[in-house]
């Protein structure tokens, strides 16, 4: 399979599964006005974000070699990212939840390739490389808060997903998409808003991975760090938001401590937020990750944990306390009076593992049509299953060629001649096989001889339950790419001849060559067919002060005007304080 880049020591350990959310950054794509709006964005940024960032965020830029004054590539980081351990892949927008996190977990920051269009310049509710390069690259150089990314990974991926979460993914991913395309409808973008908030109000109890989501909102995208009444910057949405990263300075938006608490605060990722929150350090972080992981399936397991895996209608795995391992779509379990899980049951697809290895025999093939087990300890024998020696399974008629009925304290009854028995390296016996077997709850019949071999695995708990398979090459190509694109955008002709004036702008900035009469040439191209466009006239009016030529009071007049447009103000205003701040230097 083409993934469209580069392997290296970091990117070649990706499972295989990971390749396909991987797209070719379209760098020829990106227009002369791209290029212009990564500029103001990052300029803006590293000048006022010197004053409020967490300090790892400027020398982050260096070491990761992130540009000011281009869009980066995927090439030029990853040579250079590869040494603090990390690298970076381009992907088509927002990912599934699992998927991103997964990525982390390998030390890869998934970027968006698109970027935000000019009139989104201060925020965009869509992932774009101004976010991803610009927010999260540079404060993974900090050793302490790249281990905390790169465990939220780990322990993010394994987290369960309700059904609706999937949909709700879908749905923000194509409003998203909507808002930021300016061929979008307001018919289109209002219906796509609609459907957004319809799920948000209707979600019903968090699921794991919605919490874990939550938690990861207000430390990776909206963190900040110090004290209540000083914090700093560090979250990647606050760090590419020239809108959000002094909005969110002020008194109107709350500052709360930052603690477990916060998994149960769910976000709009549409609109800037009204709260945010503030860790002491980097370290508190790990600690808050910590507590909410000792409350996840895949450390608590039991009915629960079944319970979640069932509701959430997807692939995943629970653990006994054998160590052998179930992964399936799981759709019943039995309690007993004491709510443990005394039978489990999978449809379709299912593998047995053990330690994250397929057991050999015993993947989708030969399963593939369910799988069922009754769990817990044998009534009126206090030596589990589990435990028994090899002479206290012949005591008890648990060996080959035996004709037994096996009763557990749950209720169900296994009776059956055995075939076999299977042990892990340490001796641990996981399954016993039978033959001609009949598996019975009450008056359920759970499993029938003429279904041919019964394969029962033995554990007296499940102690983890957690999303995905246990081994990941037992299900082949697992996850999905979202069928909603993101938009190639179309441009018109006299679109293109702006982008095209952009990129003679950005030549002769680059090349340190020249001329008033150039610059002349082109102010009088906008004012004539371009009114609106300010970004352009701010990158001609800069030239004009460098070099000290006579125009550059009527390209300041002609900016002067613009900027009194509500819209424009500010962005006009902050350009012109920055260009007065460099002049002078």
């Amino acid at each position: 399979m083409d993934v469209h880049f580069e392997f290296n020591e970091v990117t070649k350990k990706l499972p295989k599964h990971l390749h396909k959310f991987i797209v070719k950054q379209p760098y020829n794509e990106y227009t002369g006005q791209n290029q212009a709006v990564w500029r103001y964005v990052m300029r803006m940024n590293v000048d006022y974000l010197s004053k409020v960032a967490h300090k790892s965020y400027i020398k982050g830029l260096d070491i990761t070699g992130i540009s000011i004054d281009s869009i980066p590539k995927m090439e030029g980081m990853n040579r250079i990212l590869k040494d603090i351990g990390w690298a970076a892949v381009s992907v088509d927008g927002f990912i599934p939840p699992n998927a991103f996190m997964e990525f982390q977990a390998y030390n890869v920051l998934v970027i968006a390739s698109d970027i935000r269009t000019l009139n989104h310049i201060k925020y965009t509710p869509a992932p774009d490389i101004i976010h991803e390069a610009a927010g999260h690259a540079p404060i993974i150089a900090n050793p302490e808060y790249a281990e905390y990314l790169r465990r939220f990974g780990e322990i993010g991926n394994k987290a369960i997903s309700s059904a609706k979460d999937y949909e709700m993914y879908e749905a923000i991913r194509l409003l998203s998409i909507l808002k930021e395309n300016p061929n979008s409808t307001e018919k289109e973008i209002n219906e796509a808003q609609e459907k957004v908030e319809w799920l948000q109000n209707n979600m019903g109890e968090l699921s794991e991975m919605a919490r874990i989501r939550n938690l990861h909102w207000w430390t990776v995208e909206y963190g900040l760090i110090g004290s209540l009444e000083n914090p700093k910057i560090y979250g990647a949405g606050l760090l590419s938001s020239i809108g959000e990263s002094a909005w969110c300075m002020q008194d109107q938006v709350k500052k709360k401590s930052y603690t477990i608490e916060a998994a149960n605060q769910s976000f709009d990722i549409t609109k800037p937020q009204p709260q945010l929150f503030v860790t002491p350090n980097f370290a508190h972080l790990s600690l808050v990750l910590e507590q909410f992981a000792n409350k996840m399936a895949i450390r608590t397991g039991g009915l629960k944990g079944i319970k979640k895996l069932i509701k959430s209608k997807n692939l995943g795995t629970i653990e006994l306390s054998t160590g052998i391992q179930v992964s399936g779509i799981f759709t019943d379990v039995i309690s007993d009076e004491n709510n443990k899980p005394i039978y489990i049951k999978t449809t379709g697809n299912t593998a047995l593992a053990n330690r994250d290895k397929e057991l050999i025999g015993h993947g989708i093939e030969y399963h593939s049509e369910g799988f069922g087990s009754p769990i817990g300890k044998l009534k009126g024998i206090n030596i589990p299953i589990e435990d028994m020696s090899p002479r206290d399974l012949e005591a008890y008629g648990i060996y080959e060629g035996k004709k037994i009925v096996l009763e557990f304290e749950g209720g169900v009854k296994v009776d059956g001649e055995v075939i076999t028995g299977t042990r892990d390296l340490r001796g641990s016996i996981q399954i016993v096989s039978f033959k001609n077997c009949n598996v019975t709850y009450k008056d359920t019949v759970l499993f029938h001889p003429d279904w041919g071999i019964y394969d029962m695995a033995i554990g007296k708990d499940v102690i983890s339950a957690f999303s995905g398979p246990a081994d990941m090459n037992s299900f082949g190509d697992l996850g999905k790419v979202s069928e909603t694109k993101t938009h190639k955008i179309s441009y018109s002709d006299d679109e293109k001849r702006l982008y095209d004036l952009y990129d003679v702008v950005r030549k002769m900035r680059e090349d340190n060559q020249t001329s008033e009469k150039s610059i002349t040439l082109i102010f009088n191209e906008l004012k004539n067919n371009f009114p609106l466009d300010w970004l352009l006239v701010l990158e001609l009016y800069e030239l004009t002060l460098q070099n000290d030529f006579k125009c550059h009071a009527e390209i300041l007049n002609h900016l002067l005007r613009l900027q009194k447009k509500e819209s424009l103000k500010e962005l006009i205003q902050n350009g012109l304080e920055l260009l007065k701040t460099s002049n002078s230097k």
